[in-house]
């Protein structure tokens, strides 16, 4: 066989095979953005429902401003940020705000009655579940993307096209879940 051939046939061969791991860092970068999107959709139901539920609480516990105003302002906060460690830790600020809203909530048995707030609770429930399942699917594929982008022969097209990576959007710890205390 010809030198010139055998040349020709290795540059084809590693053509193919730059165009193939590039091919795939961009497939796994679009699920990263498919992800956060996803997130995004559901969190902006989250801050659409936050209005409706304060002026439902609003009505039977109007002496509460304080927990209305921090409510509004983590609400505002989360709206503002874009970043996944920034949004994070706005959403957390807001999942406590939300806790202790909730939590006044317990001392009025006609709001817990009423089959608005109710329904609103039972959306924002829905909408904290939806937001878990984004969170957990966009950080599976931050992980997949990121693996792909460190693994040889990938790291050599990603270092090369700039594929930078990408930041997990993790809540805190268990105490963020947790209620919390509220004394009047």
């Amino acid at each position: 066989m010809d030198l010139s051939l055998i040349l020709l046939l290795v540059v084809v061969a590693l053509v193919v095979l730059v165009v193939a791991a590039y091919n795939r860092l961009v497939r796994s970068r679009v699920r990263v953005d498919e992800g956060w999107a996803q997130i995004d959709t559901q969190l902006q139901r989250r801050h659409d429902l936050i209005p409706n539920l304060v002026e439902s609480v609003k009505g039977y516990a109007a002496h509460e401003r304080e927990t209305f105003a921090e409510v509004t302002a983590a609400r505002a906060k989360a709206i503002s940020v874009q970043a996944p460690g920034e949004l994070a830790e706005a959403e957390n600020g807001l999942t406590q705000a939300l806790g202790k809203l909730l939590a006044i909530t317990e001392n009025y048995p006609d709001l817990k009655a009423d089959a608005n707030f109710r329904q609103l609770q039972e959306e924002l429930a829905h909408t904290e579940n939806m937001v878990a399942g984004a969170r957990g699917n966009y950080n599976a594929s931050v992980r997949a993307y990121d693996e792909l982008r460190q693994v040889f022969p990938s790291s050599l097209i990603a270092s090369t096209f700039g594929f930078t990576g990408r930041e997990y959007f993790e809540v805190e710890t268990v105490d963020v879940r947790r209620a919390p205390d509220v004394s009047f």
